[in-house]
C-alpha cells in the first residue's frame, strides 16, 4: 500500500513538473520579441505633374479612368488611376537636402468608398553609405496616420533583405505634392 502511494505521488510530482516546464516554455514563445537586424529612416518626394509644373514633376498619371484625365487625379477618391514615380530620397524632411536615391515605382487608387492606394516600389541607392536596392509593395490606406506594408526583398546592401517599412505622410500640400517618412525595419538581413 505505502508503495502504490509512493509511486501515485511520484508520478503526480512528475505530471506537475513536466506540465510547469511546458508552460514556462510556452510562456516564453508567447513574450518572444523580435528585434530588427537594421533600421533605417529615409523621406521621399513625390511631385505629381499638373500640367504646368514639368520642370519639377518627379511623378505622373500614366493611367485614368475614362472619367479622368492624365494631369488631374479622378474624382471619386481618385479611383482608378495609376501614377508612377521617380522621387528624390533624403535623410531629412527637407527637399532640398542632398539625395541619398530614388525611390521608383508607381502607385494605384484601388477603391471608390475609401481613399486608399497600392504600392509597388524600390528605394534605389547609389551613395557612399548605401548601395543596392529595397523593393516594397502593399496596400496603403492614406488615411491611417501610419501604415505598414512589406519589404520584399533587396540587392546590393541588403541582399533579399525581408521587413517591415512604417509610412507615414509627413507633409502634403493639395493633390500635388506629399512627403513620406518610411521607417524600414528589417528582419531578414544577409
Amino acid at each position: 500500500m505505502r508503495m502504490r502511494i509512493a509511486i501515485s505521488v511520484m508520478l503526480v510530482v512528475l505530471v506537475l513538473a513536466a506540465g510547469s516546464s511546458s508552460a514556462a516554455a510556452a510562456g516564453k514563445w508567447r513574450k518572444r520579441v523580435h528585434a530588427p537586424c537594421k533600421r533605417l529612416v529615409f523621406y521621399f518626394h513625390d511631385i505629381l505633374y499638373n500640367g504646368h509644373n514639368a520642370k519639377n514633376a518627379t511623378a505622373a498619371i500614366v493611367g485614368s479612368p475614362n472619367w479622368g484625365n492624365r494631369t488631374i487625379l479622378a474624382g471619386q477618391n481618385h479611383f482608378g488611376d495609376m501614377v508612377v514615380f521617380d522621387d528624390p530620397i533624403t535623410m531629412d524632411n527637407n527637399l532640398h537636402s542632398p539625395a541619398v536615391g530614388r525611390a521608383q515605382g508607381f502607385y494605384l487608387y484601388d477603391k471608390k468608398d475609401i481613399f486608399t492606394a497600392w504600392l509597388g516600389f524600390s528605394f534605389v541607392f547609389n551613395s557612399t553609405e548605401h548601395k543596392g536596392s529595397i523593393n516594397f509593395a502593399g496596400a496603403d490606406p492614406l488615411m491611417n496616420k501610419t501604415r505598414d506594408i512589406s519589404v520584399i526583398g533587396g540587392t546590393g546592401d541588403f541582399f533579399m533583405a525581408r521587413g517591415v517599412a512604417t509610412l507615414s505622410t509627413d507633409a502634403f500640400e493639395g493633390e500635388v505634392y506629399f512627403r513620406l517618412c518610411v521607417d524600414i525595419k528589417l528582419y531578414e538581413c544577409w
